[in-house]
């Protein structure tokens, strides 16, 4: 490693909190604590270059699935400076959003929302990778290592940081199921998930069949950009799901208090068992494809049969992908499974895009650690209590919390963005054992148990919480 720049000297202090990841959760921390008086030192640490939100499914027209009161702050506190109003005050395009009547904003409008916070607010440390967070029982302090990289990714310097208390916001990876690895593995063909759709979206074009993989949103809205792309009678398409149909999303207005405070506390004091149940039970809440672009994938088709015949495009749910292979390099065989029929089949195709989903990513070797000092259930996912905080050995006097690893332990709405002002604010409420952010006592109609579980008034502290300062 070539001699450079030292780390920035803020990151020589000692911090009351550390972030690690800066995704959408961790920058509404960020934003958050920038709004509060209590004095607060943090810092926000993530490998990218830049802020960047699933930059491979930025499609065109494509617009988020919550509304755009779920951004960064406002359910929480609807006067911050980083609120998406103001951000479209600040372009001076506040009057024309009022006039689009749009509740539903577009993905690419939420990026470039996220960027603006980015840039505005201080303590965020692009291009760092943090490598290891232990604790020190010496000084009653984190350790946390980090990497400053380049521009290409490339390391340019090692530096360490101290921090009372830690916050994972790490986010997830791009899913590959088992049988299908094989096949990323060799450009011969393309075969791609879906967050890297827009990248190879010309190469995929140019292909004479294709296979969309994956039954939810991601999956729906790459096959209704394909088919819309395809010339009529030549489509050549493939839409392949594991799920019984190709089923909407659940958003009805009851349906949606799955994704309130009052369910995260109810989901959370059940026991563990009934949660790993429920879980999957819940795929349509979250899983499910949105009503707009189901109709608009029906008709896209429709439209087609208009001079007569039939697109020549094949959409089957229940299926699932056995084994997959390639043939003379330059096409894809997948041995497919009729999942009620029980029958089988092989498909031969020219490209494949993996609509299946993220996976948690692991942070197993960053926190190896603490290893120690964790406690774990018993699936061996870490104990996470009701302020999002892992549960660690009681000589450890720091916290270390969590953004979207939760679900688990918090429900179905730990990935939902309309959650993540709240969170945020429920975790600096038990880092300054002060409730610079009130939570509402209630906000859903749906009493999910026989007893109702309010908010405290008083939050958790954190545990042992040592005075807040500057840093040291």
């Amino acid at each position: 490693m070539t001699a450079s720049p030292a780390p920035a000297p803020d990151l020589d202090r000692t911090h009351d909190l550390v972030g690690i990841g800066i995704g959408p959760f961790n920058l509404s921390l960020a934003a958050l604590a920038d709004g509060i008086t209590t004095p607060l030192s943090t810092a926000f640490f993530e490998q990218r270059p830049r802020f960047s939100w699933h930059p491979g499914l930025l499609i065109e027209g494509a617009t988020l699935q919550v509304p755009f009161l779920a951004d960064l702050v406002t359910l929480v506190d609807p006067a911050s400076r980083w609120s998406f109003l103001n951000y479209l005050r600040s372009r001076e395009r506040l009057f024309p959003f009022y006039f689009a009547e749009k509740f539903h904003i577009h993905r690419a409008e939420y990026d470039a929302y996220c960027r603006w916070v980015g840039d505005g607010l201080s303590g965020l440390h692009f291009g760092h990778q943090v490598d290891a967070v232990r604790w020190n029982p010496e000084r009653g302090l984190f350790e946390v290592d980090f990497t400053q990289l380049d521009q290409d990714g490339e390391a340019q310097a090692l530096g360490r940081t101290h921090a009372r208390h830690i916050v994972l916001g790490i986010g997830t990876e791009p899913f590959v199921p088992e049988p299908l690895r094989p096949l990323v593995r060799s450009a011969a063909v393309p075969v791609i998930h879906s967050s890297d759709y827009l990248h190879h979206r010309e190469e995929l074009l140019a292909a004479g069949h294709i296979t969309v993989i994956g039954s939810g949103q991601s999956g729906a809205e790459i096959f209704l950009d394909l088919l819309r792309a395809r010339p009529a009678g030549a489509e050549r398409l493939h839409w392949l799901g594991r799920t019984e149909a190709f089923a909407p999303m659940e958003y009805s207005k009851l349906g949606l208090e799955h994704f309130t405070p009052d369910y995260s506390r109810y989901f959370h004091a059940l026991p563990e068992q009934t949660r790993d149940r429920l879980v999957p039970r819940q795929w349509q809440l979250h899983k499910g494809i949105d009503v707009d672009t189901l109709a608009a994938i029906h008709d896209e088709l429709y439209r087609r049969t208009l001079d007569g015949g039939w697109p020549d495009a094949v959409l089957t749910p229940g299926v699932g992908v056995r084994t997959a292979g390639r043939i003379a390099t330059t096409r894809v065989e997948l041995h497919l499974e009729h999942l009620q029929q029980g029958t089988r089949g092989r498909l031969t195709t020219d490209a494949v895009v993996l609509a299946t989903g993220y996976r948690q990513r692991p942070a197993e070797t960053l926190l190896a650690g603490l290893d120690p000092y964790l406690r774990h259930d018993s699936s061996g996912r870490p104990r996470i209590d009701a302020e999002f905080r892992m549960i660690l050995d009681d000589s450890v006097t720091g916290s270390v919390y969590v953004q979207n690893a939760e679900t688990h332990t918090h429900g179905v709405g730990a990935p939902d963005l309309g959650l993540a002002a709240w969170r945020g604010a429920c975790v600096l409420n038990s880092l300054t054992g002060e409730e610079p952010y009130p939570m509402p006592r209630r906000t859903a109609f749906t009493s999910f148990g026989l007893e109702r579980r309010e908010a405290p008034r008083v939050p958790a502290p954190a545990k042992r919480l040592t005075p807040l300062r500057q840093g040291i």
